[in-house]
């Protein structure tokens, strides 16, 4: 096959641009030979329950699914029923960024909270959980929340656990997306059942794609009691694999070893460079904390346009130029060195004093 984009170039748009990890494809080629039994009964699916279990705590349940939207209409819809809705950051992905999924495929009212950080406290999952036994009114009944969250910030365990102690409390469960949550922990030097068994999560969302797997998420049951039927469900919303083993070998490969740490500590580094690398360029600012993998920053509209020309990237917020520079695992020092230079080229005609 004939090579049709140039492998040396790299965005900073997603780290779902990212390509696969060698020791990710490798597992797949493993998996690939011979036959095995389809829909989740092979021998790769049943391997992986053991590891998660050893991330997560004996309950854990794990569900593989194609997407990141259908592992949070999933988990969701397993949560609650019809008259039922879920509290969430107005930032959240499954508000602003799965294109009414939880609302039109998953039939689930979501409470949106307004937030200065994109992460939920007691205080302002009340402004929502209200109105429980008033027919007039959806029932609040999940408190979802993101780590990391859209807006790049981090829920440590002690936020976490305050999170899911209240939602407890009003009789409602806590659901997880969590398709940055390697980050999170790699950024606070924490085992991932820190900041979710540990918690009292009851059910997440484990992010694959943007950590270097071809394609995949999970759907981790920790408390079975708080979600049901996500066997049926999964076929439901036509997210079981027939050949699941290509999944699940991913997943294997990833948590088997401390592949995810790895890749999660490169991306995390990279972004702290990049924020380094550009703070004091002028007519820059970045507003909000590094924290894992995204950067955050406000610029000049031109600038953006002319930028966006030579590197791939998003606009947040058109009205205030502020933009969102991911990195990813296979970002390297390099990348972030030649887009920084850029930027303040872009800017003031000049490269930045070279950041080590």
């Amino acid at each position: 096959m004939i090579p049709r984009h140039d492998p040396a170039l790299k965005a900073f748009a997603s780290d779902n641009y990212a390509g696969v990890h060698p020791e990710i494809l490798q597992a797949i080629a493993v998996a690939n030979e011979g036959h095995q039994i389809s829909y989740g009964e092979d021998v790769y699916t049943e391997a992986l329950q053991g590891v998660f279990k050893r991330h997560f705590g004996d309950t854990a349940q794990v569900f593989p699914v194609f997407n990141g939207t259908a592992a949070n209409v999933v988990s969701l819809r397993s949560m609650t029923r019809q008259w039922e809705a879920v509290v969430c950051a107005d930032t959240a992905h499954i508000h602003t960024d799965e294109g009414g999924a939880p609302e039109v495929a998953g039939g689930i009212k979501l409470l949106t909270v307004s937030t200065p950080d994109g992460k939920l406290t007691p205080e302002l999952i009340d402004t929502q959980a209200w109105g429980f036994g008033d027919v007039h009114r959806a029932q609040p009944k999940v408190v979802s929340i993101s780590n990391t969250t859209e807006l790049g910030t981090l829920y440590t365990p002690d936020e976490i656990a305050a999170v899911c102690e209240h939602a407890h409390a009003l009789g409602m469960t806590v659901h997880l997306d969590g398709s940055r949550l390697t980050n999170a922990a790699a950024a606070l030097d924490v085992p991932l059942r820190a900041l979710t068994t540990d918690a009292g999560v009851d059910v997440l969302s484990f992010g694959g794609t943007k950590i270097g797997l071809l394609y995949g998420e999970a759907i981790v049951v920790l408390n079975p009691e708080a979600a049901s039927g996500i066997d049926y469900l999964r076929k439901t919303f036509m997210q079981l694999s027939s050949k699941m083993r290509f999944v699940s070998a991913q997943f294997e490969a990833l948590l088997s070893g401390d592949l995810w740490l790895r890749n999660a500590r490169q991306a995390n580094a990279m972004g702290r460079r990049l924020a380094e690398a550009v703070k004091d360029i002028p007519g820059l600012e970045v507003p909000r904390p590094v924290q894992a993998n995204a950067v955050f920053a406000r610029l000049p509209k031109d600038a953006i346009a002319r930028l966006q020309k030579r590197f791939r990237f998003y606009t947040w917020n058109e009205a205030i130029g502020e933009v969102r520079w991911m990195c990813a695992f296979d970002t390297t020092a390099a990348d972030v060195d030649a887009f920084a230079a850029a930027i303040a080229e872009e800017l003031h005609g000049e490269p930045p004093v070279s950041f080590s």
